[in-house]
Formats: structure tokens, C-alpha cells, sequence
């Protein structure tokens, strides 16, 4: 049988409750009645459950961060604004759910357990409703990807503005056939900026041609593939736009097989300012994410609503910026 906080208070001669004062280091016990705890803990071999203990007070100082995938850095200071605004009090745990709704649902089951205070989804197959439910029962919060309905703490920038910013450099460098290079998924980011691009087309007289929009996936190899099927389009462009840094190089890589001067002969627009963007030669022009703001914002929001009576469920959206490089040199736009 094991020992429990009951023999050790026999065995001292105090109650349990003295026994659970020593253990929380209460400075209202004694010196000598501590001593007589300790002694009695030592002789019984008592060794205390701190995690029950945590449970049963629903703190375990750790929040789980899931993220679809480990495969894109843009991830990356999203996660060290997260942990250097939960430290030193919270430990995150990090877990991917390679975007399966199970994988998710499991790694969840550490919040319904209470084994982790609360938890931040970067990237989410969960719908609203669901969303909504768990929210009114755990400390969640969204990251750098909203969910249409969902009413809880969410942390993004404006992607529909963010893409419509940088179709309209485009546009103003001079181009009037602009290429679309996004994925085919309905996660609101990527819907939402092919939507900036769209708005930006007609804001500028400039119609939208589906010929020259290619809907695959994140991969560098659909950066490749959106490439070669915009440029055998009947009239190909003379700028695309690519809803994330990887596409971007993807589509940077071929043309420049192709013979194509990047930045001269063509224009190349990313998305992201991932460290990919940076390193690449040529570099690539970009929005940028506020990823470690993001990440530090959500984390002390989320520490905020785990604290009140009344949880913030606000949509902050952080301000974004265009960063110029070599595939398409802003300095050459129209102010």
C-alpha cells in the first residue's frame, strides 16, 4: 500500500492539514512542528502527487501550443513571442497536428484532462461551433489564423488587406497581368487573400483572369507547378503574386531555370518575411507578419483571460509591412 498524507500526519502527530502547509512551504507552521512533517515523511518514504495536487487547483503552469506542421519556419517567432510571454511562470508544450482533425482532438485531450492550463491553436480543423463550446469551457485562444463565427481570443494581422497592399505595389510598379499563385485549402487566410488580390485588380480597372490563378497547396513543389501553369497561359503575366514565402521561392527557382531575371523580367511578391524570404537569392519581396508580436500578444491576452472573470474574445489584428527586395523592387513603384 502506498504511503499517503494521512499517515504522514499519524506519524507526526499533527493534522493533515499541517502536513499540507509544510508541503506548500506555509510559512505559519512551526520550525520544530516542520521538523516533526519532514521527519515523518522521511521515515514513511511519503513521496507527494504534485501533479494530482495541480490538478485538483486546475494549475499545471504549462499551455500547449498545436501547429499544423514543423515543415515552415514561419512558425518559428510566433512560437518565441508565445514562450517569452508565458515565462518564466508557464512552460509551453509544442505539438503538431499535421492539420488531422483527430491528431488535434488528441492533443486537445491535454486541456480536458487539465493537464495543461489552456491552449493556443496556430491553425485549427476545428468549425466555430465547436470552437465557441470549448471556449466557454477552457482557456483556448487562435493564432495567426481566424475561424469564421468563432468567438474567442484570436491574434492575426489583416491578410485581406495585407494581399491587397501587395497586388496594388505590383499594380503600381505597372502591371496589368498579375499572376495568383495560393492554395486550394479554405483556411481563411488564404481565402482571404485571394480576395486582397481580387479587390485590388478592380480597384485598379484591372479584370480578374482565372487562367493565370493556380490553387494548390503550401509546398515549394505548387510554388513550381503554379509557375509553369501561369506562364503556358495564353497570355502569361508579367508579375505573380504567391500567398506565402515557400510558394514564392518555388516560383522563383523555375523562372530563373526558365532564363527569367527575377525583378526584371518578371516580379515575384511572397508572403510571410520568413527567414527563407531573407537568405534566397535573389531575396523576395514580402508582407510581413508581426510573428513574434503575434505570438507574445496571444500568450499575454490568454494569461489575462485565464486571470479574469471575464474573457477577452476580441479579434486583434496586428499591423503588417511590405518588405522590398530583389524579386520586386518597391523603389520602382508609382507613389
Amino acid at each position: 500500500m502506498s504511503v499517503t498524507i494521512k499517515d504522514v500526519a499519524r506519524a507526526a502527530g499533527v493534522s493533515v492539514a499541517t502536513v499540507s502547509r509544510v508541503l506548500n512551504s506555509s510559512a505559519t507552521v512551526s520550525e520544530a512542528t516542520a521538523q516533526q512533517v519532514n521527519d515523518a515523511i522521511d521515515a514513511l518514504g511519503y513521496s507527494p502527487n504534485f501533479l494530482g495536487r495541480n490538478l485538483r487547483k486546475c494549475e499545471t503552469n504549462k499551455i500547449l501550443a498545436v501547429i499544423p506542421s514543423t515543415e515552415h519556419t514561419f512558425y518559428s517567432d510566433i512560437l518565441r513571442g508565445l514562450q517569452d510571454a508565458a515565462s518564466p511562470v508557464y512552460d509551453v508544450i509544442i505539438s503538431t497536428s499535421h492539420s488531422y482533425l483527430a491528431t488535434e482532438m488528441r492533443l486537445l485531450n491535454m486541456l480536458f484532462n487539465r493537464t495543461v492550463d489552456a491552449a493556443v491553436l496556430l491553425g485549427t480543423q476545428l468549425d466555430a461551433d465547436k470552437l465557441n463550446e470549448l471556449n466557454g469551457k477552457y482557456n483556448l485562444a487562435l493564432c495567426c489564423e481566424r475561424v469564421e463565427g468563432a468567438k474567442l481570443l484570436t491574434v492575426t494581422i489583416d491578410d485581406e488587406k495585407g494581399a491587397y497592399d501587395a497586388t496594388e505595389v505590383l499594380i503600381k510598379k505597372g502591371h496589368k497581368r498579375i499572376g495568383l499563385v495560393t492554395a486550394a485549402n479554405s483556411a481563411p487566410s488564404s481565402t482571404d487573400r485571394e480576395k486582397g488580390y481580387r479587390a485590388a485588380l478592380s480597384k485598379h480597372g484591372i479584370g480578374f483572369d482565372d487562367s493565370i490563378v493556380y490553387r494548390g497547396s503550401y509546398d515549394y513543389e505548387d510554388g513550381a507547378m503554379g509557375y509553369h501553369k501561369l506562364m503556358n497561359a495564353p497570355e502569361p503575366p508579367t508579375a505573380i503574386f504567391c500567398i506565402s514565402d515557400i510558394l514564392a521561392v518555388g516560383t522563383v527557382r523555375c523562372a530563373h531555370e526558365d532564363g527569367l531575371e527575377v525583378g526584371k523580367d518578371i516580379d515575384v511578391m511572397g508572403f510571410d518575411n520568413t527567414t527563407l524570404s531573407k537568405i534566397y537569392i535573389p531575396g523576395i519581396t514580402t508582407v510581413a507578419q508581426p510573428g513574434y508580436e503575434m505570438g507574445f500578444t496571444v500568450m499575454k491576452k490568454l494569461l489575462e483571460n485565464m486571470s479574469s472573470e471575464y474573457k477577452d474574445n476580441s479579434h486583434i489584428k496586428l499591423s503588417h509591412s511590405i518588405v522590398s527586395r530583389e524579386s520586386a523592387r518597391l523603389d520602382d513603384a508609382v507613389k
